[in-house]
C-alpha cells in the first residue's frame, strides 16, 4: 500500500463499495442477453420469464439494475416493479406486496391471487417483476412459484418476470411441473463466479478512479483476486478486502502523523 494524502483514502474506500459501476466488468456476456430479453418481450408485448441464477458477489442484481437504467427511457411504456423477497414475512406475502405496488384494491386469499391473475391479463401497459432473492419463495407445494411463473402463460397476459437466486437448480427441483407445458420452463441465465483475472480487473477499474499514485499495488490486488477467486468468485468480497487493507493502513498513517519527530531528531 503507498502513503498518500487523507483523502485519497476516503476516495478509494468510496469507489470499493459494492454500487453499480457505469460498466460491469466481465459481464458483458450476460448484460447483453438480459437488454435483449426485456426488448424482445418488454418491447414485442411477448409475456415470458426469466431464471438468473448464481452465487452471491457474481453481480446478478447489479447487472440487471445497470439494465433497468441504461433502457430506462425504452422502458417507460411499461410498469415495473421491483421486489427483494428477503424483506417479505413469508412466501404468500409477495401477492398483497405486488398488489400494494399495482395500486389494487387489498384482498385475501384466493380472492388476492384472482384479482392479480385478472389486472394482469386485462388491456394495458406490459408489466414487468423482477424477484430478487426468489429462492426465498420456495415453500412445502412451491404452489407461490408456481403460480408466479404461471402468470406470464395465461391467455392475453401481459407479464414480465424476471427471479433472480442463487440456486443454480430451483427450477429443475422446484418447477419440474412447468416443463410439461407446451411453452416449456422459463429462459435461464446463469452468471459464474468471477475469474482471479476479472476480480484483478475489476479492483483495478475502480482504484483507477483515484486521483495520484495507486493506493493499492497491482502485486496486492493480484493476490486478493487469486484468494477470493479461489474461494468464491464473489466481487463483494474481494472489493471489501480492499476496503479493509485501505481501512488498516489510513489509520497506521494517522497515527503515524501524530507522533511526528522533535525537530532535528531521528524520525
Amino acid at each position: 500500500l503507498a502513503p498518500c494524502a487523507g483523502t485519497c483514502y476516503q476516495q478509494a474506500k468510496q469507489v470499493l463499495h459494492a454500487a453499480v459501476p457505469d460498466r460491469l466488468q466481465g459481464r458483458e456476456r450476460e448484460t447483453g442477453i438480459l437488454r435483449q430479453f426485456l426488448r424482445e418481450h418488454i418491447l414485442g408485448r411477448r409475456p415470458g420469464s426469466l431464471y438468473v441464477s448464481g452465487a452471491p458477489g457474481t453481480g446478478k442484481t447489479a447487472c440487471l439494475s445497470r439494465v433497468l437504467l441504461d433502457c430506462k427511457d425504452e422502458l417507460a411504456g411499461s410498469r415495473t416493479v421491483v421486489l427483494n423477497c428477503m424483506a417479505l414475512g413469508s412466501p404468500q406475502s409477495v401477492f398483497p406486496a405486488l398488489a400494494q405496488h399495482l395500486g389494487l384494491p387489498m384482498a385475501t386469499g384466493r380472492e388476492r391471487v384472482r384479482s392479480l391473475e385478472k389486472h394482469l391479463t386485462a388491456r394495458g401497459p406490459m408489466v414487468l417483476l423482477v424477484l430478487d432473492e426468489l429462492d426465498q419463495l420456495e415453500s412445502k407445494g412451491q404452489d407461490v412459484l408456481y403460480t408466479l411463473f404461471e402468470w406470464p402463460r395465461l391467455p392475453s397476459s401481459r407479464l414480465v418476470l424476471v427471479g433472480l437466486a442463487n440456486a443454480l437448480d430451483l427450477t429443475d427441483r422446484s418447477l419440474a411441473r412447468l416443463g410439461a407445458h407446451p411453452a416449456g420452463s422459463p429462459q435461464l441465465l446463469h452468471f459464474p463466479p468471477y475469474t482471479k483475472e476479472q476480480l484483478t480487473h475489476i479492483l483495478q477499474e475502480r482504484l483507477g478512479q483515484v486521483a495520484g499514485d495507486p493506493v493499492l499495488d497491482s502485486a496486492a490486488l493480484q493476490f486478493c483476486a487469486r484468494k477470493v477467486s479461489a474461494v468464491s468468485g464473489d466481487a463483494r468480497k474481494a472489493l471489501d478486502v480492499c476496503r479493509r487493507a485501505v481501512e488498516v493502513v489510513e489509520l497506521e498513517v494517522r497515527g503515524q502523523t501524530l507522533l511526528k519527530p522533535l525537530p532535528g531528531g531521528e524520525s
